[in-house]
């Protein structure tokens, strides 16, 4: 699980060890974070694809000591075997506190406190008026992480189109109908009808910032034109723990603007 491309332990992966972190993915995002900043002090965090649980690690540590405030949700298909059961209307969610009981979407117990819960949920089926439900103060989130990824089969195209529709769905998540209209700018009434109903506004408030990992592709850097006129800046990076075998690139969109500023 750990191991380079030789199977062997690599600096990252005992690193990982070393430090507590359940993954050597969390280097991933602690070089993004140092380069970029997305994670303040008090940032509301929304991790997509969180397990096994190293970029809620890292997100907690960025938020600052707990009387900073900020909170992190998680969020993975992995269902939890006990949990605290919260109703937020009419909605109904299993969330998982940093200190409660076995679950298989374990929040760390190492670099992580209260501020981190996690919820057992499909992040394609979810409606993002529950994601906002779930926000502090049904506001929204400052900050929306994914690192979700298809699971690999090999077939460079297959995989490429999977992690680009996961990537959309971040986005979607993230700006709403603002993604649609972006694609379908030049001007096509039709596809009005053809958006999600659930995908008026996304759950990513102003001025916040929005990382999504890709498998490189042409498909991939359409994302890319989609989110650049939507936010302040936009940029890729490949992270150093990145394996080198992996096609994995991330997507970094910081400041989101508002609606009527295109």
């Amino acid at each position: 699980m750990g191991g380079g491309a030789a199977g062997a332990p690599d600096f990252f992966y005992k690193e990982a060890q070393r430090l507590g972190y359940v993954a050597r993915s969390a280097f991933k995002l602690v070089q993004i974070q140092k380069q970029h900043k997305l994670i303040k002090a008090g940032s509301s965090v929304l991790d997509l694809g969180c397990a096994p649980g190293a970029w809620l690690q890292v997100a907690c540590q960025s938020l600052g000591p707990p009387n900073h405030g900020g909170s992190v949700l998680g969020i993975d298909l992995k269902v939890t075997q006990t949990s605290i059961s919260l109703f937020h209307g009419n909605t109904a969610c299993q969330l998982n506190s940093a200190h409660g009981a076995e679950q298989k979407v374990k929040v760390p117990p190492l670099h992580c406190d209260s501020r981190v819960k996690t919820i057992s949920a499909d992040v394609m089926t979810l409606p993002s008026h529950q994601l906002r439900a779930l926000s502090p103060q049904q506001k929204g989130f400052s900050v929306i992480l994914s690192d979700m990824c298809p699971l690999v089969s090999g077939i460079t195209t297959k995989d490429a189109a999977l992690s680009v529709e996961l990537g959309m769905r971040a986005l979607d998540l993230a700006v709403g109908r603002r993604a649609a209209f972006s694609v379908y700018a030049d001007g096509d009434d039709n596809q009005e009808g053809e958006q999600s109903h659930d995908a008026e506004t996304g759950v990513l408030q102003v001025g916040g910032n929005l990382l999504i990992k890709l498998l490189e592709s042409e498909d991939a850097k359409e994302i890319s034109q989609i989110s650049k006129p939507l936010f302040r800046k936009s940029s890729w990076l490949r992270p150093k723990a990145t394996r080198p075998s992996s096609r994995e690139i991330y997507l970094i969109c910081l400041g989101l603007k508002p609606e009527a500023e295109k």
